[in-house]
């Protein structure tokens, strides 16, 4: 009897195990984590059109009850950048509140999503559909950076064509001093890891540019270099929760937004787990992780805080630093809120076009450009569907690219099932070697009777194939005298299959073809018994093997071909009567 409910959180089942050895492991692993998240919490929370410090209370709320509830050992929760573009829309069109309600709406979905046991269907959308995402997400953040990056201080219009419109009349404004700083920062982020792995990147250009940027400011008197500080007022401390009003008109607008948020949380989170999976040799439990998800999505924003997803680039470096536990991810959280409470009032300091360096940086790790190149070798359709869901992607919006990336991840299921389904004749002889609902007989080959005929379908019969069934079925010109459907390659049937069947036994029934089933497994035939099939057709020619099936033909066949005779016959004697009786 399997669970009802999948909720096993990694966090207790270490707890029963865990040693000194453990704990300083993941203390190491959870400092370095945290001084990590930093940067790009701050950076992710301005690019989404937040203040910095909600980045942090999302990174400090998110990361700990991801940590605390998840399904994941490794995995490190928080704000990412894919959420930049669909939370700098939301905010845009429905204001901070807006994003509120529609986070705790995805949160619900993400937990509806865990407790249904969605996790492993997740995991299997296609992987260009994906790559299309995230490298169209890649894009639009590096677009929405150039701004700062080059110091140009120009209002900006959402779109991204237009963005690139206004960059291009106003390149004349770039600020050298600010430039300067941003390609510093991205050399930083770039050798750091030459000089060494542990030391992340993102956290020396800070650091540095940050110290540089306050003393050019001090002894140099060099005033145009834009900070934090000058756009942000800074509040180091934790927030009260607020609440906010639910009614129908507002989740009937923010349901699609939620839904791109729920959708692109759980893609993100299941494809950080499956990576960390192989690289600690463990496996996580999808369901429990989607539960972790939601309830974050639904505490954060009473915070004020944005959406939180598994981050791949932090659970990675949690992973390099030796952190194994769910408990290394909690120490990620405390070291990001006493940073928050002690040192908060220093982010002020922070430069924005390093932050756009430290973006831009995220932006080239996120478009996978080598595996993007690769796929465009792949078969017309995958490249197909890459091309169109990074268009949309880009171009459009986010939401459509999600709608329409799964409306096509579905149509390309069912085409390829569809495809791997096939329906052949068989009349005369049958060969029985090498199949699984035959017993063992002397010969290799069965004799089929005169009139009677197979029927085999190979694969799901469902409402992908059933068209391709019924249309096969009229093309069949002959009418024999018994028609046995084999059903041994068939290991689910849905409504639409057995109503295209129960057309075709009654219309065979018409023609007094005589229909026997066979090679039924015990679910497909569950559901006949239920939509009626089987007293259609009689329990008595519904069989599980293919020989049982022939023998039962074989001898109706005789019978069957005489009263088939007699139908004939005196329906010739009729139609002669008739004639008689008009020559009288």
């Amino acid at each position: 009897m399997t669970k009802r409910f999948d909720f096993q959180p990694k966090f207790f089942s270490a707890l029963k195990d865990y040693s000194k050895e453990k704990f300083m492991a993941d203390l190491m692993a959870g400092i370095i984590v945290g001084i990590v998240a930093l940067p790009l919490a701050i950076a992710f929370g301005i690019a989404s059109g937040v203040s910095p410090e909600k980045g942090i209370i999302t990174a400090i709320i998110g990361g700990f009850i991801v940590s605390f509830l998840g399904g994941s050992s490794v995995q490190i929760g928080g704000p990412t950048g894919a959420f930049i573009i669909i939370v700098y829309g939301i905010i845009g069109k429905y204001g901070l509140e807006g994003l509120a309600i529609a986070t705790v709406m995805a949160g619900i979905m993400l937990v509806l999503m865990g407790v249904f046991k969605v996790g492993s269907i997740i995991k299997f959308i296609p992987y260009p559909i994906v790559i299309g995402f995230t490298s169209g997400i890649a894009v639009v953040i590096f677009t929405t950076q150039i701004n700062d990056l080059f110091g140009m201080g120009v209002d900006t219009p959402a779109d991204f064509i237009s963005k690139w419109g206004v960059y291009f009349q106003n390149f004349d404004k770039t600020n050298l001093w600010a430039l300067g700083v941003g390609l510093l920062s991205i050399l930083i982020i770039i050798f750091t890891p030459k000089i060494s792995k542990k030391i992340p990147g993102a956290f020396i250009a800070i650091l540095l540019m940050t110290i540089g940027v306050f003393l050019m400011k001090k002894y140099m008197g060099i005033e145009g270099i834009e900070t934090i500080g000058d756009r942000f007022t800074i509040n180091s401390s934790l927030p009260a929760p607020t609440g906010f009003a639910f009614d129908m008109e507002t989740i009937k607008n923010l349901i699609s937004p939620a839904f791109t948020i729920a959708m692109l949380g759980a893609i993100e989170s299941l494809l950080s787990a499956t990576v960390a999976d192989g690289v600690i040799g463990e496996q996580h439990n999808s369901n429990t992780e989607l539960i972790a998800q939601g309830a974050a999505n639904i505490v954060v924003p009473i915070f004020g805080g944005i959406p939180v997803t598994g981050a791949i680039a932090r659970t990675m470096t949690n992973i390099n630093n030796g952190g194994r536990t769910a408990i290394a991810g909690i120490i990620h959280a405390v070291v990001l809120l006493l940073i928050l409470l002690f040192l908060g009032d220093l982010t002020q300091h922070i430069p924005m076009a390093c932050l756009a360096g430290v973006l831009v940086m995220v932006s080239y790790n996120m478009s996978g450009w080598r595996t993007v190149r690769s796929l465009l070798k792949s078969p017309r359709a995958d490249v197909g569907v890459l091309i169109v869901t990074f268009v949309l992607t880009v171009v459009f919006d986010l939401t459509i690219a999600i709608e329409i990336g799964l409306l096509m991840a579905v149509v390309m299921f069912i085409k390829r099932v569809s495809e791997t389904t096939h329906v052949a004749v068989l009349r005369e002889k049958l060969d029985t070697r090498h199949h699984s609902d035959v017993t063992s007989t002397e010969d290799d080959q069965m004799t089929l009777a005169k009139g009677v005929e197979v029927y085999e379908i190979d694969g799901p019969f469902f409402f992908g194939i059933a068209t391709k069934f019924d249309e096969m079925m009229r093309t069949i010109g002959d009418k024999p005298l018994i028609r046995i459907i084999r059903m041994r390659k068939v290991p689910f049937v849905d409504s639409t299959g057995i109503h295209n069947l129960e057309i075709f036994i009654h219309s065979s029934q018409k023609e007094h073809i005589h229909i026997i089933l066979s090679g039924v497994n015990p679910r497909v035939h569950e559901s006949l018994e239920k939509m009626g099939i089987e007293a259609m057709v009689g329990a008595d020619n519904i069989f599980n093997h293919i020989n049982k099936a022939v023998v039962r033909a074989n001898e109706l066949a005789p019978v069957l071909a005489q009263k088939r005779h007699e139908r004939h016959h005196h329906h010739f004697h009729s139609k002669e009567v008739e004639k008689a009786e008009k020559s009288e």
